[in-house]
C-alpha cells in the first residue's frame, strides 16, 4: 500500500533517537531525553523487518543509528538499569541480535549480554514466572511475555547452549494454567500469585478483564517464540514443547474469532464486550492479532484458512484508522497505555479500560499494522 508505505517514511523523517514522532508517551511527558524503552523496541524491531523483505538499507541505518544512540563501547545502555527489574525494558533488546549480525559492533553484544543479567536476577513468583517489574511484587502480566521471553529464547539459542529453555517452556505454561478463562478460551491481563493486590481477585488472583493489546502481547509472544524454535537448529530437540506453544496459541486465535466485528474487521478495547458503550475498536491490539494470525499461517500453525481473518483485520484497521490531517498520514484509536496498580485509578475495570487516552501515532499501534502490511507482502 503506497499509503502505508509513506506513512513508514514520514515517521522516521520525522524522529530522532531523542525525539521519536511514534512515542506519544514521551512527547506527553514533555520529556527532552528519550530513554531506553519498549515503545522504540517494537518501531526499531519493525523497522528492521521491513529491512529485511525490502533490502533497502534506509530501514537498516536508521534502526542501526537508533539504537547505536542508547549504546556506549562497553555495552551499557543509556538510562537503562538492571535493577529495576522491568520486563518491559527487555524489549527492544530484541533488536540487538539482528544489528549485532549485520554491524558486527561488538557493543551490541555485549548490550545484549547486559539485558541478559537482568533476567538472571529478575524476582520470580513462587510458582517460577517473573514478575512483571519489581515495583510489582509477584505479579505476571501477559504483556511481559511478549517483552522477555522471545529474547530470552533468542539468547539461550545463541549463547547459552539452550540451558534454560525448560525454564521459558514453563513460564508459558503457568499463564496457561494460572490466566486461561476456560470456559471462553481468553487470557486475562494479569494475575497477582500473593492475591495482595487491590486490582485482584481475592480468590483467584486474576485481574477483572479481557484487554485486547495484552491478548495480542501474549499471541505474538506465542508465534515469536515459535518462530525462533523454526529457525534456530540449536532448538531440534524442543518439539514438544513446540507443539505445546503453537497448540496455545491456536486455541487463542479460535477463542478471539467469534469476537471479531463483523463491520471494521477489528476487536474491541474489551474484547468480550463489544455492545457494551463506550467500548470501541481498538487499533493496537486489532493490528497485532491481523500480524500473529498471518504470520501463524506463513509458520504453518494456522491452516491456510485463517489468514482472511487476519488480512481482514489488517484491512479493517487501514480503512478505519488511517487518515490524512494537514498532509500528514496518521494512525488513530490507539489506546496510549494501560496497566495494573501503581495508581489507585489503575483498577482493571470495564470503565478503567474505557478512560484510558485514545491517541494517534503511537508506536504501540504503527509498529505491529507495520508487522501486519510486511505479512500482506509477503
Amino acid at each position: 500500500m503506497e499509503m502505508l508505505d509513506r506513512y513508514i517514511k514520514e515517521l522516521m523523517e520525522n524522529s530522532t533517537p531523542d525525539a521519536p514522532a511514534w512515542n506519544i508517551e514521551k512527547i506527553r511527558g514533555g520529556k527532552k531525553a528519550n530513554k531506553w524503552n519498549y515503545v522504540d523496541g517494537c518501531m526499531i524491531k519493525a523497522l528492521l523487518e521491513f529491512y529485511f523483505l525490502s533490502g533497502e538499507k534506509r530501514y537498516l541505518e536508521f534502526a542501526d543509528q537508533f539504537i547505536d544512540a542508547f549504546v556506549d563501547e562497553d555495552g551499557s545502555i543509556r538510562s537503562y538499569s538492571v535493577t529495576e527489574y522491568n520486563l518491559d525494558s527487555v524489549n527492544a533488546g530484541k533488536t540487538l541480535f539482528e544489528l549485532y549480525d549485520l554491524t558486527k559492533k561488538e557493543k551490541y553484544k555485549r548490550a545484549m549480554n547486559l539485558i541478559y543479567t537482568q533476567l538472571e536476577g529478575q524476582p520470580r513468583t513462587k510458582s517460577g514466572s517473573f514478575w512483571h517489574k519489581k515495583i510489582y511484587p509477584n505479579q505476571v502480566w501477559l504483556d511481559g511475555l511478549y517483552m522477555a521471553q522471545p529474547f530470552y529464547l533468542q539468547y539461550e539459542l545463541s549463547y547459552n547452549n539452550g540451558k534454560n529453555c525448560a525454564d521459558i517452556f514453563h513460564q508459558f505454561q503457568n499463564v496457561k494454567q494460572n490466566m486461561k478463562n476456560n470456559r471462553n478460551g481468553l487470557y486475562y491481563h494479569a494475575f497477582d500469585e500473593s492475591r495482595e493486590s487491590f486490582w485482584c481477585d481475592k480468590v483467584t488472583g486474576l485481574s477483572d478483564q479481557f484487554w485486547i493489546r495484552a491478548e495480542g502481547w501474549f499471541a505474538m509472544a506465542l508465534v515469536d517464540t515459535i518462530e525462533i524454535l523454526n529457525k534456530d537448529e540449536n532448538a531440534f530437540g524442543y518439539k514438544k514443547e513446540r507443539d505445546e506453544l503453537e497448540q496455545m496459541f491456536l486455541e487463542l486465535i479460535d477463542a478471539m474469532l467469534p469476537y471479531q466485528d463483523t463491520k471494521t474487521g477489528m476487536w474491541y478495547q474489551v474484547i468480550n464486550l463489544p455492545g457494551m458503550e463506550p467500548n470501541y475498536p481498538e487499533a493496537s491490539g486489532s493490528s497485532i492479532f491481523a500480524f500473529a494470525i498471518m504470520k501463524g499461517v506463513r509458520l504453518g500453525i494456522l491452516d491456510s484458512s485463517y489468514y482472511d481473518y487476519g488480512k481482514r483485520a489488517f484491512d479493517g484497521v487501514c480503512s478505519t484508522c488511517l487518515s490524512e490531517e494537514d498532509h500528514e498520514l496518521q494512525m488513530d484509536h490507539i489506546c496510549l497505555v494501560a496497566g495494573l496498580g501503581n495508581t489507585d485509578h489503575r483498577e482493571g475495570t470495564f470503565e478503567y479500560y474505557m478512560r484510558e487516552p485514545v491517541v494517534k501515532n503511537d508506536a504501540k499501534g504503527v509498529a505491529p499494522l507495520i508487522l501486519a502490511y510486511i505479512e500482506t507482502l509477503r
